[in-house]
């Protein structure tokens, strides 16, 4: 049997393995970190993973919440500015995006990552919520899984608002749980027609798991 983690090889899987146990250590000891559901993720084929967006903590709790196989996260590009977040951030194999231009390129990286069975992590509310509250989610998210192929599942994190919302400095040791839900297949997709018309449905759709996971909804 193939390891999963082993089979699907990152820039460098010792720095990616390495970070998320450090991440996970520290959120299960500072935010005693909650994880449910993780067994709606599928264990192969290209799966997208969409969640909400309220804190920079997000993607950490995205990162460590599932370590069945590595997870590419499509970041924004100023993070690879510096030395040292240019080397970590290829490192772990993110996605570089440029916000607010269309990156065309971000797209089909993201898009030739699902086709090659690999799990990837958005937020497809673009941005960090300013209060606390559910965003709607960018049209562009419709693209890549109409074009990809993949399955989504959405997943709800909980508690990072709180302990770290957009301006503060430090983390709070408030409790978070993130929550996937079971994955939205590409009949349910299509069943909402195809094209870009309907990519903003498509979206609303994911939107809308996500707030069913808030609402204690599975």
């Amino acid at each position: 049997m193939i390891d999963p983690i082993k089979h699907e090889v990152m820039a460098d899987m010792r720095v990616y393995q390495a970070s998320t146990r450090v991440f996970k250590l520290f959120l299960l000891l500072w935010n005693r970190l909650s994880i449910r559901g993780v067994e709606n993720i599928p264990a192969k084929g290209g799966v997208l993973l969409a969640s909400n967006h309220a804190s920079f903590l997000d993607p950490p709790v995205a990162g460590v919440g599932y370590r069945g196989r590595p997870i590419h996260f499509m970041a924004r590009n100023t993070l690879w500015n510096s030395k040292f977040g240019k080397w970590w951030m290829d490192k772990v194999g993110c996605i570089p995006v440029s916000r607010g231009t269309g990156d065309i390129k971000a797209l089909k990286l993201t898009i030739k990552a699902l086709k090659e069975g690999k799990a990837v992590s958005m937020f497809p509310e673009g941005t960090r919520t300013e209060d606390g509250e559910l965003q709607e989610a960018k049209g562009g998210i419709g693209f890549i899984i109409e074009k990809s192929g993949c399955v989504v599942v959405p997943a709800y994190i909980d508690g990072t608002y709180k302990a770290h919302p957009k301006g503060t400095k430090f983390i709070r040791p408030t409790k978070v749980t993130i929550t996937y839900g079971k994955p939205i297949t590409q009949e349910d997709f299509q069943a909402l027609g195809s094209g870009r018309e309907a990519y903003d449905a498509h979206a609303a759709l994911i939107m809308q798991r996500i707030a069913d996971l808030k609402n204690g909804k599975k």
